[in-house]
């Protein structure tokens, strides 16, 4: 059965926005950050109230016609089944106007960080973006100690954001990662750097002493980087693309 997710008329700008959509997902199942679970989403290009998810579903499995319309209370007109989680998004793209994309993710390498009382710190230059001490949100402190440590409503939504503040990403103490960017390539972009960051922190500080990046040297890279996050994202999306069509994928 067909389903009419987005109740606007198709244009090329939405087309693009979807099938960018469905690579994001993609890539991240391929590139390791994204399993059965976690999500990204994207502020819609025709209405910056409203945002695009996929439904309730696997992310290596996300196709266009799985993709759903939310509006900044996490609602859709879809009868389909949504993610527990998208206050995750709703609230971010309410607080930050400037935030086009989202990234939630269980990265096995960032989740640690979470946990402990060594900070997520930027140690590479392709990780500029990173907070010079990346916040941890502590879901206790919202919904007390017996919570299942979901985003499930707007409450708990807005706690995250607020933790985030103005930074690209914020690590959710037992549960993963959120990042925020100003466009999906971005947004992919730095779930991808903030796990290879993660687990090159992670080896650098069973060898010794960790030197970390200045705040000068992550602006400079970060500005560097932005010029370049194409790149990466044409290649990870012509992998995942390839992947997805050999005959071992269907």
């Amino acid at each position: 059965m067909h389903h009419e997710v987005i109740p606007e008329p198709a244009t090329s700008e939405l087309t693009s926005q979807l099938a960018d959509l469905v690579d994001a997902n993609q890539i991240l199942f391929h590139q390791g950050i994204l399993d059965a679970f976690g999500h990204v989403s994207v502020r819609a290009d025709y209405d910056s109230e409203k945002f695009l998810l996929a439904r309730n579903l696997a992310p290596a499995l996300v196709g266009e016609s799985d993709i759903q319309e939310f509006n900044l209370d996490g609602e859709t007109a879809d009868s389909r089944a949504v993610y527990l989680e998208r206050f995750i998004h709703a609230e971010i793209y309410r607080a930050r106007p400037e935030v086009m994309a989202v990234v939630h993710s269980h990265s096995p390498v960032v989740v640690p960080f979470s946990v402990v009382d060594v900070p997520l710190r930027p140690v590479m230059h392709m990780a500029g973006f990173l907070p010079q001490a990346t916040p941890v949100f502590e879901i206790r402190e919202t919904l007390g100690t017996g919570s299942d440590l979901l985003i499930r409503d707007a409450r708990s939504g807005k706690a995250l954001a607020d933790v985030l503040g103005s930074d690209s990403v914020a690590l959710m103490r037992g549960h993963g990662a959120v990042t925020a960017a100003g466009s999906l390539q971005a947004a992919v972009y730095q779930a991808v750097y903030t796990e290879i960051n993660a687990r090159t922190q992670a080896d650098a500080l069973r060898l010794g002493t960790c030197t970390y990046l200045t705040g000068e040297e992550r602006k400079a890279t970060a500005a560097t980087m932005a010029t370049q996050m194409g790149r990466a994202w044409n290649m990870w999306r012509t992998q995942a693309r390839a992947r997805n069509s050999s005959p071992a994928a269907g």
